[in-house]
């Protein structure tokens, strides 16, 4: 599974259509001895009363995620994450209340809604956004989702995940500066595989470089490996792209280079933080990008401290978007809708993952860091910026 294996699948794209659901009417026809009345329709329902206490000194913020089911432990290490941030800010300003939308998106933001939220924070899959953000639009809601798909941003709907466009885009000009002109590339089939694809296509044209050849897989062990050999035998190339899983890039690597002799292998932003890619010899060289981990260790340390357990890579996403908030605060007034353009700002903001900002699309922009490995450990071979200069 792509990004902790969350279940439909890494943080998906799927067709924003499908996501409205369709109501199927049956009836039977009968020809009336009167004319027929037109009904009264039914009144509708009336929205539950918040249960939440008057506040009129903090902005009430949402927090959208999954809190139970398969993707539940994931939700919840990035609630535990935005609570951490309150604590150690010693924010005083905002109510973060945290809504469960395993099982009813819809049903989470509309209850969020009732209960005079200004703002939501997620929801996680980008599958959901289309039914929290036709609930939150009408009401003026912004949200300031977790997902990791780019597509999935549109008006008042801001997309804050790692985008694997972007790791690839900081990788392949990191290669191009060091002589790789030809690439190689093993993506898999679904969203997340055209994204990368699209992206490895659009920088290394840019760059001045080309995708020579390009194999598809199902996400599995003997596919990904079968795709290997048929991509080793279509030629050489200077470096090929694996982009899934350090799990699955270190089985496929083997088939890519023998005795150490092979194409230089490329990863995205799914490397980080994983321990197989510096257990598996083949990856020596590889490179990849993504947001600076020089905050992670203490974030986790403090984490574990906190609620007993390993956060999951993510989990910095609901501490950062706190941060955000708590920014953005400090000229807004409690009552008042949230100043979304506040959002869009060219000097960004600064988090545990270092600096970021969101463009005039809703997509979040990251400053990056490229990392080699190699000798079982992992290096910073180009650092991420501190800041945006543009």
């Amino acid at each position: 599974m792509i990004e902790r294996r969350l279940t439909r699948t890494k943080l998906p794209r799927r067709n924003l259509l499908a996501a409205a659901a369709l109501a199927v009417l049956a009836a039977c026809t009968v020809v009336p001895r009167a004319p027929v009345k037109t009904p009264t329709p039914a009144p509708a329902p009336t929205p539950r009363p918040s249960t939440l206490p008057s506040d009129e000194q903090r902005h009430r913020i949402a927090l959208l995620v999954p809190l139970s089911g398969p993707n539940g432990a994931v939700g919840q290490s990035i609630a535990n994450a935005a609570t951490m941030a309150l604590m150690d800010t010693n924010a005083q300003n905002l109510r973060i209340t945290n809504y469960d939308t395993s099982s009813n998106p819809a049903a989470a933001a509309s209850r969020a809604l009732a209960d005079g939220n200004e703002l939501i924070l997620g929801p996680l899959l980008a599958d959901d956004i289309p039914a929290v953000a036709s609930a939150a639009r009408p009401a003026k809601v912004p949200i300031i989702s977790f997902s990791n798909d780019e597509d999935a941003a549109a008006r008042d709907v801001y997309v804050m995940g790692n985008l694997p466009g972007q790791s690839i885009r900081r990788t392949v000009r990191y290669a191009r500066a060091h002589g790789v002109s030809t690439f190689g590339a093993l993506v898999p089939k679904g969203d997340y595989g055209e994204r990368a694809s699209q992206a490895l296509i659009t920088e290394a044209r840019a760059a001045g470089g080309t995708v020579v050849a390009m194999e598809n897989y199902d996400r599995s062990t003997a596919s990904i490996v079968a795709a290997a050999r048929k991509l080793h035998a279509r030629g050489t190339f200077d470096a090929v792209l694996i982009a899934d899983s350090g799990s699955l890039s270190s089985r496929a690597a083997g088939q890519l280079k023998t005795g150490g002799a092979g194409p230089r292998l490329l990863g995205t932003e799914l490397w980080s933080g994983e321990k197989t890619v510096t257990a598996t010899p083949a990856l020596d060289g590889a490179w990849f990008s993504s947001v600076s981990d020089s905050r992670f260790a203490q974030f986790s340390k403090s984490y574990r401290t906190r609620f007993g357990g390993q956060p999951y890579r993510i989990a910095t996403l609901g501490y950062d978007a706190v941060l955000l908030t708590l920014r953005v605060a400090r000229e807004w007034k409690v009552g008042k809708s949230f100043p979304a353009a506040a959002l869009i700002s060219s000097d960004g903001f600064l988090g545990l993952d270092g600096a970021f900002r969101f463009n005039r699309s809703g997509v979040v922009e990251r400053a990056l860091e490229v990392r080699e490995i190699g000798g079982g450990t992992v290096k910073v071979v180009s650092p991420a910026a501190a800041k945006f200069d543009d």
